[in-house]
C-alpha cells in the first residue's frame, strides 16, 4: 500500500503541503491550472526552488488579486460542489472546512454556515486545502501519517487581533495529536489550514515498519535561522496481509475518538428541569447528553444524567452539571468513541439553505440526514407539511449522486 508520512518538525501549513507534494512529483503544470478549474479567476501560481537550512526545498505561493468582500464558509461549500472534484476530493474538502468552521464558531460565537472568511484567506484556504487533497488523490497515496507537530511559539498578528501561538483554532484543531511548543523564537509553525489537513488525512502515527520511496520537502515562508523551516512528505510502500486490508478498508471511514463521559444521578428534579439542563449542556458543547431512568437508594426512581464531552469541555461542563441539577457529585469516565467521517453540505430548497448531515459508511456508502431544525423552519416560511420538504431534499441529494456518477462515468 502507498502511504505518505507527514514530518511537521516545523510545522505545517497548506502552502507547505502543496509544495512537499511538487517535490515528490506532482505536476507543476496541474497545480498552475488548479485555480482556473475552481473558478477562481486572475490567481497567479509560483512556484519556486528555495534553501531553508542548506536543504533545496519547493515554496509555493499563490498572487491573489484584492477582493471586495468576505466568502461564507458555506459559499465555498456550494464552490466545491459546483466544481469537477473527484468525489473522494470533494468528500475531505467538505470535511476540511466544516471541521474550520465549527471550531472558529464556536471560537466567535458565528453559527457554522454563517461564519464568513477574509476574502484573501478564504481564496488561500480553498487553493491549500483542495490543491494539497487533490494532490495526495493524484500521487495514489491511500494512507497518510504524522509524527510530533511543531506548534511555534509568541504570537501571531490576525484579523481578530494579537493571539497566542499556536492560535485558538489550530489548537482545538490538533484536540487528539501529538504535539510539542516551541522551538524558542520560531513564531507561527502551524497554521489553522495545515492543522484542518492534518485532522481530516492523517491515521496518526506512522507504522513501525515501512519502505521509504521517496520524500520532498515544501518551504515555510521565512528562513529561520538554525532550523529547517519545512514540511517534510516522505512516501513509501507499507505491507498489509489479507486481514489488516480488510480491517482497513472498513475503517477508512471510521476515526476514533477519545473522550470522556460526565455522569450524574438526580432524584428531585421535575422532567421539565431535567429536560431544560439537558439542553443547557448541548448548547454549551456537549456531544451527546442522555437520560436515563434509574433506581437510587431506599427505592427511589430517578435519572442519570450522561454526557459526552471533549477534553478542552470537560472541567467546564462539569460545572455547568453542578450548576445546572442538583447533584452533589459528579462521575467521569474516559471512554473511546470509533465514529463514522461525516460532513455537512447545503441543499438550496426553495430559495433557502438546507444543511444536510453526511455519513460515510465502512463500505464506502453514504447515509444523508437533513437537519431537522432546518426541515422545521423552513416548512413554517413556506406553510408546507415537514414531511413533504424532507422527501423532496432527500430526491435533491439522490439526484445529485446520480449526476456525479454520471459525469464520473463521462
Amino acid at each position: 500500500m502507498k502511504i505518505a508520512v507527514l514530518d511537521p518538525a516545523s510545522g505545517i501549513a497548506g502552502d507547505m503541503f502543496i509544495g512537499a507534494l511538487i517535490d515528490n512529483g506532482l505536476d507543476k503544470a496541474w497545480l498552475e491550472r488548479l485555480p482556473s478549474a475552481l473558478g477562481l479567476d486572475r490567481v497567479r501560481v509560483r512556484i519556486a526552488d528555495v534553501e531553508r537550512s542548506g536543504v533545496r526545498c519547493v515554496k509555493v505561493d499563490f498572487d491573489i488579486p484584492e477582493q471586495p468582500h468576505g466568502r461564507a464558509v458555506s459559499e465555498i461549500h456550494r464552490l466545491i460542489d459546483a466544481k469537477e472534484i473527484p468525489e473522494k476530493v470533494a468528500r475531505s474538502a467538505h470535511a476540511a472546512f466544516e471541521a474550520i468552521a465549527t471550531i472558529e464558531g464556536a471560537i466567535h460565537g458565528v453559527p457554522p454556515d454563517q461564519l464568513h472568511l477574509h476574502e484573501v484567506g478564504a481564496v488561500d484556504a480553498i487553493l491549500d486545502v483542495v490543491g494539497s487533497i487533490w494532490g495526495v488523490e493524484l500521487l495514489g497515496i491511500e494512507r497518510i501519517y504524522n509524527t510530533k507537530v511543531a506548534l511555534g511559539d509568541g504570537t501571531v498578528k490576525t484579523a481578530h487581533g494579537v493571539l497566542p501561538v499556536p492560535a485558538p483554532a489550530t489548537i482545538r484543531l490538533l484536540e487528539g495529536f501529538n504535539v510539542r511548543h516551541g522551538p524558542p523564537g520560531s513564531g507561527e509553525l502551524t497554521t489553522p489550514t495545515g492543522a484542518a489537513l492534518l485532522r481530516v488525512l492523517s491515521k496518526g502515527a506512522p507504522p513501525q515498519e515501512y519502505t521509504p520511496r521517496r520524500s520532498g520537502y515544501g518551504a515555510g515562508t521565512r528562513d529561520i535561522p538554525g532550523q529547517l523551516n519545512a514540511l517534510r512528505i516522505i512516501i513509501g510502500e507499507s505491507a498489509l496481509d489479507q486481514h489488516d486490508h480488510h480491517r482497513h478498508h472498513l475503517h477508512e471511514h471510521v476515526h476514533t475518538e477519545h473522550l470522556h463521559v460526565l455522569s450524574a444521578d438526580i432524584d428531585d428534579m421535575s422532567p421539565e428541569e431535567l429536560a431544560g439542563a439537558a439542553d443547557v449542556l448541548r448548547a454549551e458543547g456537549a456531544l451527546d447528553v442522555v437520560l436515563l431512568h434509574t433506581t437510587m437508594k431506599k427505592g427511589r426512581l430517578g435519572t442519570r444524567v450522561e454526557a459526552l464531552v471533549q477534553t478542552s469541555d470537560l472541567a467546564r461542563l462539569e460545572e455547568k452539571i453542578f450548576l445546572q441539577f442538583t447533584t452533589l457529585g459528579v462521575k467521569t469516565f474516559d471512554v473511546v468513541r470509533n465514529a463514522l467521517v461525516r460532513e455537512s453540505r447545503l441543499v438550496r430548497f426553495d430559495g433557502r439553505d438546507i444543511r444536510v448531515k453526511v455519513a460515510t459508511l465502512p463500505d464506502g456508502t453514504q447515509r444523508a440526514k437533513p437537519e431537522f431544525d432546518d426541515l422545521r423552519r423552513v416548512a413554517e416560511e413556506t406553510a408546507r407539511p415537514l414531511s413533504e420538504i424532507r422527501s423532496e431534499v432527500m430526491n435533491a441529494i439522490s439526484e445529485n449522486r446520480l449526476k456525479a456518477a454520471e459525469a464520473r462515468g463521462s
